[in-house]
């Protein structure tokens, strides 16, 4: 059932992609920043509250209407769960950014590039050269298959679908409040909660990543690299997919006038837009990973 669900997902989103900035996001965003403008008075428990406000109806109600649709007839309940999933996952919601920045790449088109990983990035690329732009759009692919997918699909794996509603909504209030706050008391819980959901799926991503490419540089990368960068579990995933690449990902970039530094992850040469078609390949290659372990072990289940 689960893997039916998820395979009519992913195909329901390539034809009709629900793309960022919908309503329904929208109205959430809206949400959780009101009640961040209400409750944050500078204090932990004013974010546990928000957060319990902000989170806690959508994965009750889910909760909820999957035992009653699953009670009521099993066609129902996996109707919901192709919702709830079209809902949450959104493969195309970042790839579509993603393939404009490597066409532009393709053609040199170094300012369409830029315009195209500053609208995905929701910051200024313009003071970005050819391998920055590389460089940053496949750390973006990388953390956002993660993000959109695989941190999903492993949360609706265990818990159904109230699980990706869990993980979706723990995702984006850590994302709003986090960034609004700077950190702070208000968002502390948001952000914690959400590394707690986010510890073990990161992992399982990363390993996916080394197990269908470079597995030998990839968990080198992981292990010597991903403490280095600023939130470690996004430094999980990018050292162990630019090992499993073979490229060289972090490194000061240039913004604002100044230069932001990071530390390097990853082995090997600079990437460039073949570098970002190799990164294509690798994310489908893991999502045919996951959906295939995922049937086996839908199958198990049903022959009991």
């Amino acid at each position: 059932m689960k893997f039916l669900a998820l395979l009519a997902a992913l195909l329901l989103e390539q034809v009709r992609p629900l793309r960022r900035g919908n309503r329904l996001y929208q109205w959430y965003e809206r949400w959780a920043a009101g009640l961040e403008e209400r409750f944050d008075g500078g204090e932990y428990r004013h974010g546990l509250i928000a957060w319990l406000l902000a989170a806690g109806p959508l994965v009750l109600v889910t909760l909820a209407l999957s035992h009653a649709l699953h009670g009521a007839a099993s066609g129902l309940g996996w109707a919901w769960s192709l919702a709830v999933l079209y809902l949450t996952m959104g493969f195309r919601r970042f790839s579509h950014y993603f393939t404009e920045i490597l066409r532009a790449a393709g053609r040199d088109d170094l300012g369409a590039a830029r315009d195209a990983l500053g609208e995905w990035r929701g910051e200024s690329a313009a003071e970005f050269g050819a391998t920055e732009v590389a460089r940053v759009a496949i750390e973006q692919a990388l953390l956002a298959s993660h993000r959109c997918v695989f941190g999903t699909v492993a949360w609706f794996i265990v818990l159904g679908p109230a699980g990706a509603v869990l993980y979706r909504a723990s995702e984006l209030l850590a994302a709003k409040w986090g960034a609004g706050a700077g950190g702070g008391e208000f968002a502390r819980f948001a952000t914690r909660c959400f590394f707690w959901l986010d510890w073990v799926p990161a992992r399982l991503t990363a390993l996916t990543f080394a197990v269908v490419g470079n597995f030998e540089d990839a968990v080198y990368c992981w292990r010597g690299q991903a403490v280095s960068w600023a939130t470690r579990t996004q430094g999980v995933i990018l050292a162990a997919g630019a090992g499993a690449l073979g490229v060289r990902l972090g490194d000061p970039l240039r913004h604002a006038g100044g230069v932001q530094f990071r530390p390097e992850l990853g082995t090997g040469n600079d990437p460039d837009a073949a570098a970002m078609e190799s990164t294509v390949r690798l994310i489908w290659r893991s999502l045919v990973l996951w959906m295939f372990l995922v049937f086996i072990v839908s199958l198990a289940h049903a022959l009991g």
